[in-house]
């Protein structure tokens, strides 16, 4: 009698690992093709894309149909700048000292879900206190639910610089000096060692700033702030453990500088000028620009008393350019993925990039695509997501609407499917 009892199970456990999903597509976007097919059927098999036809298919017995016939399928979205630890609020600097761990985590966890049922599958964390690690491991194991994260554990900048905690404070206001240990490095042989402990403490990519930045207290928030040897050491030291390097940089010395010594991506680049562009495209090297961001800034900063004066100026000077950077960029050619600097606006309102990036002249196929397949592209993921194909990740969304037509539907995401496991629908 155990014996077959045994069996049974067996027999169950089978029928469900056996089961498959097939997902009935009115509208089909892949991420790779520059045109929608109609009636399309994808065939899920475990956490994998199995196979993709056209036309209509069901399953067999046990196997479980998704009728999307209504709507439109395409490949789960990728944030390639995103901060889930925090969302931007009238009291940010005061929780720098208000808030523990325990309370960061807890934030994040609410964050993370927020941005995956947003149809964001896979995002890239660049930069917090180190919970982000911890966070993207809860994601891993099932304990939270939210998108993959590639994440850079706490983001390195110079003394003085946009990761420098104590900028504006008194000297006395902390209870230690910044260093490596925190991210803030001069030189080369305090940059190798920041980024090692970055890498020791699991970060999956390396993030630096080359200038200042938009909220922080520093009076300069685009001059240039490291050496071209010294983004050399980070790049070729990030390089020997196979990892990437993302560049925080809003002026254009600061821009060059990062290009020029080796590094992924340019994220903002608010003050990109032609000479920057074209050694962008030398070198491959991708922008992410993050307009949201900008906009949202300088939308607070025009509110009384929501930034203290030295954020609300810089505010207002990167909010007004950076769409217009964004345009000028896409004209000359270079690479560009999505990234929104969630965190810095609402969490869940990534949908809005893709509004602003085709308000500057980029068509929403191509939008959509710098959120799929190039954005893979640049994580170095493309083998596992970014568009739906055979072998690959079964990270799938729907939205109501055709957003070829009118890209505001990005907005209603009605289905999300990360690595053949529905969150909504």
């Amino acid at each position: 009698m155990k014996k077959l009892y045994f069996l049974f199970l067996l027999f169950l456990s089978q029928l469900t690992f056996a089961q498959k999903t097939y997902i009935q597509c009115g509208r089909f976007i892949d991420g790779i093709s520059n045109t929608a097919m109609e009636h399309v059927t994808i065939i899920v098999d475990g956490n994998t894309i199995e196979d993709i036809k056209q036309g209509y298919f069901v399953g067999g017995t046990g196997d479980n149909t998704v009728f999307l016939k209504n709507k439109t399928v395409m490949p789960g979205l990728i944030d390639c700048h995103v901060h889930l630890e925090s969302q931007g609020s009238k009291t940010s600097l005061l929780e720098t000292f208000t808030l523990t761990d325990a309370d960061i985590a807890y934030h994040a966890a609410v964050y993370a879900k927020r941005t995956l049922l947003a149809g964001f599958t896979t995002v890239r964390d660049l930069g917090g206190s180190g919970v982000n690690i911890s966070l993207r491991k809860a994601v891993q194991q099932g304990l939270v639910d939210g998108p993959r994260i590639i994440t850079a554990g706490r983001a390195i900048s110079a003394s003085g610089g946009h990761m420098d905690n104590s900028d504006g404070f008194r000297d006395d206001a902390f209870n230690h000096k910044m260093g490596p240990d925190d991210g803030i490095a001069d030189g080369r042989d305090e940059l190798i060692k920041a980024v090692r402990l970055q890498i020791k403490r699991g970060s999956d990519v390396i993030k630096i700033a080359s200038t200042g930045g938009v909220l922080d207290l520093s009076e300069n928030g685009s001059g240039a702030e490291f050496s071209i040897d010294e983004i050399k050491a980070v790049v070729e030291t990030a390089k020997d453990y196979g990892l990437r390097v993302a560049c925080h940089a809003h002026g254009a010395e600061g821009i060059k500088r990062a290009i020029l010594g080796g590094v992924t991506s340019i994220e903002h680049g608010t003050f990109m000028n032609e000479e920057d562009m074209e050694l962008a495209k030398k070198y491959g090297t991708y922008y992410v620009p993050t307009i949201i961001a900008g906009k949202s800034v300088a939308d607070s900063a025009k509110i009384q008393g929501y930034f203290p004066p030295v954020i609300a100026r810089k505010a207002l000077e990167v909010g007004t350019q950076i769409q217009q950077t964004f345009a000028k960029a896409y004209k000359a050619g270079v690479k560009i993925a999505f990234g929104t600097d969630a965190g810095v606006y609402a969490h869940g309102k990534n949908y809005l990039e893709f509004q602003y990036m085709v308000e500057a002249g980029m068509p929403p196929m191509e939008a959509i695509k710098a959120a799929t397949t190039s954005a893979a592209d640049l994580l170095g993921i493309s083998d596992k997501t970014g568009s739906i194909s055979k072998g690959k990740m079964a990270d799938i969304i729907a939205v109501d609407g055709d957003p070829l037509k009118d890209i505001k539907t990005m907005k209603n995401v009605s289905f999300v499917m990360k690595e053949g496991k529905i969150y909504n629908q």
